[in-house]
């Protein structure tokens, strides 16, 4: 299920992009689905997961790939206080899953 998280927050980051950047009517539909996506992937896994976990996660992969994107494909500026935030934010997620532990559903794998 963490795989489905990670996929839905690379979705994010697309359909994110996609928000700021989409100016044709196919770019939207292309976003369209990725929100559809994206969302769908997180609802699946927070059925498993604990959720508060799973949407951190999740926004913190969208938050730190769409400012990726936005450095690399689209050159926005980049400084050592973006890197300490972006550090902190993932310190925070990282520390919120090792401390938060995994539901069981029955008859349901933890993947």
């Amino acid at each position: 299920m963490w795989l489905f998280v990670i996929i839905a927050g690379i979705f994010e980051v697309g359909w994110a992009t996609g928000l700021k950047y989409a100016s044709t009517p196919f770019e939207w539909g292309l976003t369209a689905i990725g929100i559809v996506v994206s969302f769908t992937l997180l609802v699946r896994a927070a059925t498993v997961l604990p959720t508060s976990t799973v949407y951190a996660i999740f926004v913190a992969l969208g938050t730190v790939g769409t400012v990726f994107v936005d450095i690399f494909l689209f050159g926005a500026s980049f400084n050592l206080w973006m890197l300490f935030f972006i550090v902190v934010l993932l310190s925070g997620v990282l520390g919120l899953k090792l401390v938060t532990g995994t539901k069981k559903v029955e008859g349901v794998d933890e993947a």
